[in-house]
């Protein structure tokens, strides 16, 4: 199994977990709790990946992103508790509004912002914040679960500080919206997200022909995968796509968003891939790292709503890859972790880090069957979006 000696840091301290909708919500912040839990029981903190603390962001860095209005609106929304903000999509079922709400989601700015930070400064080689990825949220508005867009804000840092080319990877189940809107007119961000069509699910965007504004063509890239698709499936739309298009763009640093809410048991959504098919992504994703941008990795977390069964293993698993230490797939929990969960949620967890399932897919130079809704919809994307890098679309 390969490791990788460079230095790595997890940004992260315990009240990144105030980020929290209340408890009706899909997105409770245990799934952090239970994460690090899980995550520090295996060895997998501490070593080659560091912590450090999580500084809260000032408004001002916010504000390189996002609208003064939309934080006015947040900070006045958590400070009373309550309101009705539709136009700022706060005070929905997605976004209800809770106390102290915009310093939680500047706690996630800062947490990321310092992710960007070590790996541009040359500290860290590689820098994860799982408790970010909050890639709905709009320029004036909230969006998706996601106040504000830590992982915008994180590539805006990036080239203020005189980057020139950024590459995008987002994993999670819904369209990365927010971030590829934000950066629809700039062709030194290259976004690729992959995802389960928008004609089945939030946010319903997403699609082959989006591909960025006149002066960025081809640098937004969406990848609309069919509900039912596996780990077989969508490692095959991986590979078709995203490894080219990165060799191609050649980025000084590669970001992704590592949403688990792909997996086959994830309640908000229909694509069926395992824990290990998951595992396979990461580490793919740290290899191309490697192979394209010196190492230069940041990872965020994101969606994932399965939140003992699934996103304790999946994000410790993105932790130990990011350390240089990838976990063994047979590694079983601890006890004392399962002994956690079952005392304080009433819950059955996961007794080993594998569902059982060894990834494995058709690589696309095989060819492709137009037969089939998964190799169409591939098909579609390269179509589309190679010939604008001088990639030849066909296998």
């Amino acid at each position: 199994m390969p490791t990788c000696d460079g230095p790595a840091t997890v940004v992260f301290d315990p009240s990144l977990t105030e980020y929290d909708f209340g408890p009706a919500h899909p997105m409770s912040p245990v799934r952090v709790d239970l994460t690090m839990r899980l995550a520090d029981e295996l060895g997998v903190l501490g070593g080659r990946l560091k912590r450090v603390d999580a500084p809260i962001a000032s408004d001002d860095l916010i504000a390189t992103i996002h609208d003064p209005g939309l934080i006015e609106a947040v900070i006045k929304a958590g400070t009373t508790g309550s309101g009705y903000y539709d136009r700022r999509g706060l005070g929905t079922d997605d976004n209800p509004v809770f106390p102290g709400m915009h310093q939680a989601a500047a706690h996630i700015v800062g947490a990321s912002v310092e992710a960007f930070r070590q790996v541009w400064s040359g500290e860290s080689l590689h820098a994860v914040n799982i408790t970010g990825g909050l890639h709905h949220a709009m320029r004036d508005r909230a969006s998706g679960f996601c106040i504000y867009n830590d992982v915008a804000i994180g590539i805006q840092h990036l080239l203020d500080q005189g980057a020139q080319r950024v590459a995008y990877v987002d994993v999670d189940v819904h369209h990365g919206d927010g971030v590829e809107r934000i950066f629809w007119d700039d062709p030194r961000v290259l976004t690729i997200s992959l995802h389960e069509t928008g004609q089945m699910l939030f946010p319903g965007t997403g699609f082959p022909r989006d591909l960025g504004g006149p002066e960025a063509l081809g640098t937004a890239v969406n990848v609309a995968l069919p509900p039912g698709t596996g780990d077989g499936g969508w490692l095959r739309a991986f590979h078709a796509v995203v490894p080219p298009l990165l060799r191609e763009f050649r980025p000084e640093i590669l970001v992704t968003q590592h949403g688990c809410d792909s997996h086959v048991e994830d309640p908000l959504a229909h694509l069926m891939l395992s824990v290990d098919g998951q595992r396979a992504a990461y580490l793919a994703l740290h290899d191309l790292a490697h192979e394209v941008c010196d190492g230069r990795w940041v990872a965020t977390g994101g969606g994932g709503y399965a939140l003992v069964e699934v996103v304790p293993r999946a994000w410790t698993h993105l932790l130990a890859i990011v350390g240089g230490r990838p976990l063994e797939t047979d590694t079983d929990t601890p006890e004392g972790w399962r002994d956690h969960v079952r005392t304080t949620l009433g819950r059955v967890a996961p007794h080993r880090m594998t569902d059982g399932r060894t990834p494995a897919y058709r690589d696309w130079s095989e060819g492709y069957d137009p037969d089939t809704w998964l190799d169409r919809a591939i098909h579609a994307t390269r179509l589309e979006t190679f010939p604008l890098h001088g990639l030849d679309p066909l296998p």
